[in-house]
This record gives C-alpha cells, sequence and structure tokens, in this order.
C-alpha cells in the first residue's frame, strides 16, 4: 500500500520538497515488466538519495559502497552494520523511489531463516522496502521463503560480484552454452520463487535477452542488454567519480574533474588570502 508523506522543510536540508508526495510500491515495480522500463541507481547517503530520487523508480543501496565509498577491494567486507547505516540514510533522503539494500555476503546464504533474520533487521531498522540478494538456483528456496513472509526481494544472477573469488574475476558470463544454460536456469528459479524484480549484471547480450522474454518478474540490466525491462548503475561511475570503469558503464559527468577544479579554486583562494571576503563574515 502506498505512503503519503508531508516533508518539513523547515527544520532540516534532509527533506526540501514542501508537498504532500507518495512513493512508489513494489507491486507497482513488479507490474513494468514491458511496459515502462525502470530506473535505478545506487546511492549510500541522504544527499545523494535526495538528488537521485526523483529521476528514479529504484534507489539500490549497493554492497558496492564497499569500494567506493570505504575503498575496499571487494564487496565481500562489507557488513550488515554498514548497510543498514547507509540503508537508514538513503531513506531518510528519499520519498518518491522504492529503496532497495543489498544483503552483504554472509548474511543470507545460510539457510532461509538466516536470511529472514537478517532481512526483517534491514527493513526495521531502514525502512527499505525490501532486500537483494545474489544468486540462482541455490537461492530459491530463500526468496521464496523471504517472500512468503512479508519481504520483498530483488534476485540478481549472473556475475555476482559476492561470488568474485569463486568466480575467478569479473568477466562477462554465458559465453559458454553450458554456462548460459546455467544462468538461465537460475533466472527462472529465483523468479519462480518469488522475486519481484531481477538484476541481470555482466552477461552476453543475446542470453540477457533471452532471460527478460523468458522470466514474467522485471529485468534490471546492468552490462547485459537495452531490451531488459530497466537499467542500473553504481552512481559513481554513472557522474565520472573514478577514471577506470567496466566496459558497460557510459558516464554521463565527469564529476571528479569538476571537483578536483573546484578543491584547487578553493585552495588557491585560500593561500591567496582571497577567502573568507566580508561577505561570509559575521560583522
Amino acid at each position: 500500500m502506498s505512503t503519503t508523506f508531508t516533508l518539513d522543510t523547515g527544520t532540516s536540508r534532509a527533506h526540501p520538497v514542501p508537498e504532500p508526495v507518495r512513493r512508489l510500491t513494489v507491486p507497482g515495480i513488479a507490474k513494468r515488466k514491458g511496459g515502462e522500463p525502470v530506473v535505478m541507481l545506487t546511492a549510500y547517503t541522504a544527499r545523494m538519495a535526495q538528488l537521485l530520487d526523483k529521476h528514479c523508480d529504484m534507489l539500490l543501496v549497493g554492497d558496492s559502497l564497499g569500494q567506493v565509498i570505504y575503498g575496499l577491494d571487494t564487496t565481500v567486507k562489507v557488513t550488515l552494520e554498514m548497510m543498514i547505516a547507509h540503508g537508514a540514510a538513503v531513506v531518510r533522503g528519499s520519498y518518491h523511489s522504492v529503496v532497495v539494500v543489498d544483503m552483504p555476503f554472509g548474511s543470507y546464504e545460510a539457510s532461509p531463516q538466516q536470511a529472514f533474520e537478517n532481512a526483517a533487521r534491514v527493513m526495521k531498522e531502514t525502512g527499505a522496502a525490501g532486500v537483494k540478494l545474489e544468486g540462482g538456483t541455490a537461492m530459491a528456496e530463500t526468496i521464496n521463503f523471504l517472500s512468503r513472509r512479508g519481504i520483498p526481494v530483488v534476485a540478481h544472477v549472473g556475475l555476482t560480484p559476492q561470488a568474485v573469488n569463486a568466480l575467478g574475476g569479473y568477466g562477462a558470463r554465458g559465453r559458454s552454452a553450458e554456462e548460459a544454460a546455467t544462468i538461465l536456469a537460475d533466472a527462472e528459479a529465483v523468479a519462480a520463487a518469488g522475486a519481484f524484480a531481477l538484476v541481470v549484471e555482466g552477461v552476453v547480450e543475446p542470453l540477457a535477452r533471452r532471460i527478460t522474454e523468458t522470466v514474467k518478474c522485471p529485468t534490471i540490466g546492468i552490462g547485459a542488454s537495452a531490451a531488459c525491462d530497466g537499467q542500473v548503475l553504481v552512481v559513481d561511475d554513472m557522474l565520472g567519480m573514478f577514471e577506470r570503469v567496466p566496459r558497460f558503464v557510459e558516464r554521463f559527468d565527469d564529476l571528479a574533474v569538476r571537483i578536483d577544479t573546484a578543491a584547487a579554486t578553493f585552495a588557491a583562494a585560500v593561500r591567496e588570502r582571497r577567502f573568507p571576503t566580508e561577505k561570509q563574515l559575521y560583522l
């Protein structure tokens, strides 16, 4: 059921929209199969959520924060506490998008019961609408267990970063007929288990297209196919914050250069005593 919020602009920077607003819903996203493409970006902070929210249908609090925020080498080292802290911030900073939080490595794989306990904690402490977890056929039972108990799940197949050690790297998946068949079976299994959406990452285009044609839930591509029912990118990659990005990333800005320029301008102004001026002082 939709929830309507009236946001208070007088007490905080966190809520700049004065009129009543209504969030999109999980059932609404599920109905987008074959319709208007679903727009998803990652977000990790309240301020970034504010800026992205009106443009997106979904905000993903991705475990990619381990790399882009904390400088970790993989997502494997991300903790549940990290995800909850950032998830709560993104929910506070948004009012329109469906917010989904990644379940970090080790928080859901042991059993459906473990997954439920940790997913319930995520939803209680963040206010998010659902969780995302990686894995195919092996996770179908867990996805069904969660979905039947009121926890909406976004599934994730293909290149699954939490399994990078087992996969041996970040290369595209599904090039061989055998691997393609396995990934297709994974997609069918998690969709049948009740996932309301499915991230398809880093797979060859014909396979991503076939998955989209086969499963009944919306597919959200990242390095997959334009035929997917939606697309997602890591927001820092999309903004051009990093010099090295995966092949599937399109930089829609070059924000790193602009930040560098602004910081250099500020530093020069301080060193030359041109800042602060009388305009910035309390006289």
